[in-house]
């Protein structure tokens, strides 16, 4: 465990490293006359708190994105990633059909946390069967940018013309991206050798960081 923070349950209290307080109500690292004693715990820990005993949980999803076509390996890390997600207590939003979209969801409904999709057909038949949260926009490809848009970052897993959309919208929006296994290499795409940094990079935007 990489802990970069300190924890104090009993008062509801996260420092950082710098002996900054965390505001979960504002999202903000304020200084603070408190002395920074705590647990130690990582970022992830730290995001599970604010979204489960904090009060003021992160309410906008994490995207994730990905191709259809997707290799084993592809579906593999997005597997983990809605797992790693879901453990956070962070919902994820995505487009809801198959391939890496499945496969996210999948995670997050093995991690026990809650998945939306937005499909780009009005029939919502067409959801993989994993998505807790159905929404059948019928606008087609268009949906992308609802993803992009209300998402807090986006975790890209592989590559496509649909997929480098989504990130293009995503910098548009001013959105970090997270990419691995095969993201593309466009500027803004802060690539990742791991799941679990990719997770370690989502629980920084939680945190505000």
């Amino acid at each position: 465990m990489n802990a970069i923070y300190k924890l104090n349950r009993a008062l509801g209290l996260l420092f950082d490293a710098r002996g900054r307080c965390f505001d979960p109500r504002q999202r903000t690292w304020n200084a603070s006359s408190s002395t920074a004693i705590g647990e130690p715990v990582d970022g992830r820990s730290a995001t599970a708190w604010l979204q489960r005993e904090s009060r003021f949980p992160v309410r906008v999803p994490v995207g994730v994105i990905g191709p259809r076509e997707a290799s084993d390996a592809q579906l593999a890390a997005a597997e983990a990633v809605g797992r790693g997600l879901a453990g956070m207590g962070l919902t994820v939003i995505c487009g809801g059909r198959h391939g890496v979209m499945e496969a996210v969801c999948r995670g997050v409904s093995a991690g026990g946390g809650t998945s939306v999709g937005l499909l780009p057909d009005a029939d919502p038949s067409f959801a993989n069967p994993y998505v807790d949260v159905v929404i059948a926009t019928g606008i087609g490809e268009a949906r992308n940018a609802l993803i992009a848009r209300a998402a807090l970052c986006l975790v890209v897993v592989g590559d496509s013309f649909g997929t480098l959309s989504e990130v293009a919208l995503g910098r548009q929006f001013g959105k970090r991206v997270i990419g691995l296994e095969g993201a593309a290499r466009v500027e803004g795409v802060e690539h990742v050798e791991s799941v679990e940094r990719a997770l370690d990079e989502v629980a920084r935007c939680a945190l505000a960081i």
